[in-house]
């Protein structure tokens, strides 16, 4: 692979230098506390795309629900969607629902030692296999999360696309030489804690870097470019209204699980209409003002790669026929199904504003 240290890098002193900075810069964070494989991939999963702050709550409630892989493979589903609730991306908690059943049935509910096994497991991938190899069971597999990316690429100042096949190659490579192979899981959460603490996205912390002398990015004047990728994958814009079945007799609004595959798989939902068009949304928005339907402003709600424009047209009903797959939830129970942010989002302000009058 074709890249370049620095005339006086050396791969011990890069070792040395970065567990002397992590004894003294990590974070006390609770699943650094134990080397169970199942607290350790839960934390992964949680993480993936959450900050620390946020998935570090969620963490600690997954332990004390579920403080073994087998009652999170007993629980319900719907159950554990809930608990999920307000991280998104709800299909990693559906992965480890099922993946919790795989341990529990195939391995009797004892986590697999060997980096291959647990490669194999439902929604887990290099990244997340070598980092519970490596912290649970110390073998010797790096890790390579957009923290390690970052600062390996600004470090030796590769511009390959890290999304590339061949960035992909070079930086596992290169991340298996650093790897110091005495003690990988201390060397793969101080490369990652580094990432995100030192070699930060912006405004990293150039002068407390202890690899400044020999980072050819900042020689080179390019940390800002680096990493590179490849163009991201286009965003589908998708527009959808909602209708909101207010029952004031008992309280209660009407929702639908989502069976489709697609986004918001398994969550609840309000009734609604999916528009293809944005011409055609706003007409429909049009139209329903027109006849005098309370409609909430267009709420804009970002995905990965999907951008959802949305509106709530509010209706209230003394009596309503349920259509099937409907079903009548009250105000008391509604938390108890998991919904999509977007909707939580629009229930937070439908009780506050309720409350206020």
């Amino acid at each position: 692979m074709k890249y370049f240290f620095h005339k006086n890098f050396t791969i011990n002193q890069f070792n040395v230098d970065l567990l002397s900075w992590y004894s003294l810069n990590k974070r006390d964070l609770p699943w650094r506390k134990t080397n169970d494989p199942y607290k350790i991939w839960l934390s992964e999963v949680i993480l993936q795309q959450t900050k620390v702050s946020q998935g570090s709550p969620y963490y600690e409630s997954f332990v004390k629900n579920y403080p073994r892989v087998e009652d999170l493979a007993k629980a319900d589903e719907q159950e554990v969607l809930n608990k999920w609730r307000g991280l998104g991306y709800y299909s990693r908690a559906k992965n480890l629902h099922s993946t919790a059943k795989i341990i529990t049935e195939k391995y009797n509910g004892v986590f697999p030692s060997k980096y291959e096994d647990i490669l194999a497991l439902k929604g887990i991938g290099k990244y997340t296999a070598s980092a519970i190899a490596s912290f649970s069971f110390n073998l010797p597999f790096a890790v390579l999360d957009g923290n390690v990316y970052r600062f390996l690429s600004r470090l030796l100042d590769i511009d390959i696309p890290i999304n590339s096949s061949l960035g992909q190659k070079t930086f596992e490579d290169l991340s298996k030489r650093l790897l110091n192979q005495k003690n990988p899981s201390i060397h793969n959460q101080a490369i990652m804690e580094f990432g995100a603490l030192n070699c930060t996205y912006k405004n990293p912390k150039c002068s407390e870097c202890p690899f400044e002398k020999n980072c050819l990015s900042k020689i080179n004047s390019s940390i800002s470019l680096r990493p590179v990728k490849n163009n991201k994958k286009k965003v589908r814009n998708r527009f959808f209204v909602f209708k909101v079945f207010h029952l004031e007799e008992n309280s209660s609004f009407i929702v639908n699980k989502r069976l489709k595959k697609d986004i918001w798989e398994s969550l609840y939902e309000f009734p609604n209409q999916e528009f293809f068009s944005e011409k055609s949304f706003l007409e429909e928005i049009e139209k329903k003002s027109i006849k005098g339907h309370e409609v909430s402003n267009v709420v804009n709600h970002l995905l990965s790669h999907q951008k959802i424009m949305a509106v709530f047209v509010h209706y209230k009903k003394r009596k309503f026929e349920l259509k099937s797959g409907e079903k009548a939830i009250s105000f008391e129970m509604i938390e108890k199904y998991p919904m999509p942010r977007l909707i939580d989002r629009y229930l937070e302000s439908f009780f506050q504003k309720n409350k206020a009058t």
